[in-house]
């Protein structure tokens, strides 16, 4: 059992919210696991219909389809490469064809390559920079498209539509030894503030969260024995590392009409790890 799960009531850990985003349609990147698993759960609890985007072969991305069926909202899955536009293409017209539009735009799917710098290759760098922000950008630019397109759809939101980047703590903290990753969410971080300033005109809200450590597959080497999870706990102010449920109930309140004057913010999801908790004691 997770923490988060001996903290809070299962009534709270399964009722995200109320059915906030009932009616839209919501397309979410990297969906089959971790972060992205636990938001097309979230938003399909909340009465979204989700396409589920993946891209190995060997994905668990049926047992996600599954579970948001099972809280009562379609889904679909689809393979796609984020870093090629061609596929995005073909992933946004399998997004229309079975939804027929897109309200809301998850850019999850993500990457590490790790290395020295010294060390750090240029296919290291390109794959990084490639899926984390290229791919965010390929995604972001075919959504905003659309709902210029459509516009505001008064009976669904007052928003004509919504993205999301997850990004990172490492958009704000340098991170050695990750230096594509880094540069990548701080990239993003510049991309989300310059598509909203750019569309908010047309009333489509753009904004992203950046979780600290969450236990997911990505970092599994951080928290899966006792002596990892205690250092890094010690870099975590509220004492616990965070749950993918965590982002997932962030990423709902985002979607939502709840944050319709919300837009061009990073919201950290991160229990206080941008806080400097090493200067607690004074520095």
């Amino acid at each position: 059992m997770s923490e988060l799960a001996q903290v809070l009531p299962e009534a709270v850990m399964t009722a995200y919210a109320p059915k906030v985003l009932r009616g839209q349609k919501a397309l979410v990147t990297g969906g089959d696991s971790g972060i992205g698993r636990a938001i097309c759960v979230a938003m399909g609890a909340a009465g979204a219909d989700v396409l589920v985007d993946y891209v190995d072969d060997d994905s668990p991305v049926e047992d996600v389809v599954a579970e948001v069926r099972a809280v009562g909202s379609q889904a679909i899955a689809h393979q796609g490469d984020v870093s090629s536009e061609e596929q995005v293409r073909s992933l946004f017209r399998r997004m229309f064809d079975e939804f027929g539009t897109i309200d809301i735009l998850v850019n999850n799917a993500g990457i590490q390559r790790d290395a020295a710098f010294e060390n750090m290759t240029l296919e290291q760098w390109r794959q990084v920079l490639d899926v984390n922000l290229t791919g965010s950008f390929l995604c972001a630019r075919e959504a905003v498209r659309e709902f210029k397109r459509r516009g505001v759809v008064r009976d669904v939101s007052p928003c004509a539509g919504k993205v999301i980047f997850i990004s990172s703590v490492h958009e704000l903290i340098p991170w050695a030894r990750h230096a594509n990753y880094a540069a990548s969410k701080g990239g993003m971080m510049m991309l989300m503030k310059s598509l909203a300033q750019e569309t908010a005109p047309h009333r489509i809200r753009v904004n992203s969260i950046a979780p600290g450590a969450i236990r997911t597959p990505i970092n599994e080497e951080a928290w899966s024995n006792p002596e990892d999870y205690s250092k890094l706990v010690s870099m975590i102010p509220y004492g616990r590392i965070g749950e993918p449920e965590d982002v997932a109930r962030a990423a709902v309140w985002l979607a939502s009409d709840h944050s319709d004057y919300v837009n061009g913010i990073t919201l950290l999801v991160d229990g206080g790890m941008a806080l400097y908790p090493g200067f607690r004691s004074g520095g």
